[in-house]
């Protein structure tokens, strides 16, 4: 992992977003590939975490993409392995805080301005009002910088 292949991986996110995929697929699919994951498995795996965890406004989903890449940088496989844990919920830990620090928040209601309760379950119509009144694609952009610079720096 260099520089110019987390602007590119970062592009690949915001790409996989304005085509409909959710914020939490988007970045996860941008870095699956680095682990042999196919692109419609990872739609899959990240599917129930756009929106906050299904449109619940919860954990931005493009953090949770970022947690999805992480699990799989630092995997936590062997229970006796306390060691793994912790370096992932470390990783884990550092990625929100950085998160955080640039988006003000990584919980979806407070990044949406919403009351933190769930929304309706049917997903919003992506037209230009959507990516002008919402933050996603900006929120998908810092995670995808942020899990790549990690890549690049830790793993």
């Amino acid at each position: 992992m260099n520089e110019p292949e987390i602007k590119k991986r970062t592009s690949k996110a915001m790409t996989f977003f304005e085509k409909g995929y959710n914020c939490s697929q988007a970045v996860f699919m941008a870095y699956s590939d680095i682990y042999g994951i196919e692109p419609e498995m990872a739609a899959k795996l990240a599917t129930s975490f756009g929106g906050g965890m299904g449109r619940l406004r919860e954990v931005c989903g493009a953090v949770s993409g970022m947690f999805l890449v992480l699990g799989l940088q630092y995997p936590f496989t062997d229970t006796k392995d306390k060691g793994a844990k912790n370096t992932n919920y470390k990783a884990v830990q550092r990625t929100a805080n950085e998160f955080k620090t640039i988006m003000g928040s990584y919980i979806c209601a407070d990044l949406l301005k919403l009351k933190h309760e769930p929304q309706n379950p049917e997903s919003s119509e992506r037209n230009e009002v959507y990516y002008k009144s919402r933050p996603c694609i900006r929120c998908v952009k810092v995670a995808a910088e942020i899990v790549g610079k990690e890549l690049l720096t830790k793993g």
